[in-house]
């Protein structure tokens, strides 16, 4: 599993990530980390609660799905501009052969934490003895 990207064009992606979603005002934040043979994804969402979070993990991918719908009092008022009537956001993180089982997820004052644990790595290097012919 590996939740930073790889190759080595690594620090031009990431740059270059950065530069597309800074006025991206809408993407949930995040941070990861590991701690004690897990990763941890702790992410803001703030206006969400629980019931509006859905998560998924299919196909080496861990997904994050918000959405909420504003409770609609327009008595009285005459709007010039409405951006919250309806709220939907969405992240994926690529998790490899993570166990979906294992993963784990807590809500607590608009912050998610999902507690992912790492995959346990099969060695594949093998020694081949050469035989005296």
């Amino acid at each position: 599993m590996n939740l930073i990207p790889r190759g080595e064009s690594f620090f031009l992606d990431d740059m270059f990530n950065d530069f597309l979603n800074s006025k991206d005002t809408n993407s949930m934040k995040c941070d990861i980390y590991e701690k004690d043979n897990k990763y941890y994804i702790e992410m803001d969402t703030p206006g969400f609660t629980k019931e509006n979070t859905t998560i998924e993990c299919d196909n080496g991918y861990l997904t994050v799905k918000v959405s909420k719908k504003e409770e609609n009092s327009d008595e009285g008022k005459n709007y010039i501009r409405r951006e919250r009537s309806m709220r939907k956001l969405e992240r994926s993180f690529y998790v490899g052969d993570a166990d979906c089982e294992a993963i784990k997820a807590s809500f607590k004052n608009g912050c998610l934490m999902i507690e992912v644990p790492k995959e346990e790595k099969i060695e594949t290097k093998k020694t081949i003895q050469i035989e005296e012919n």
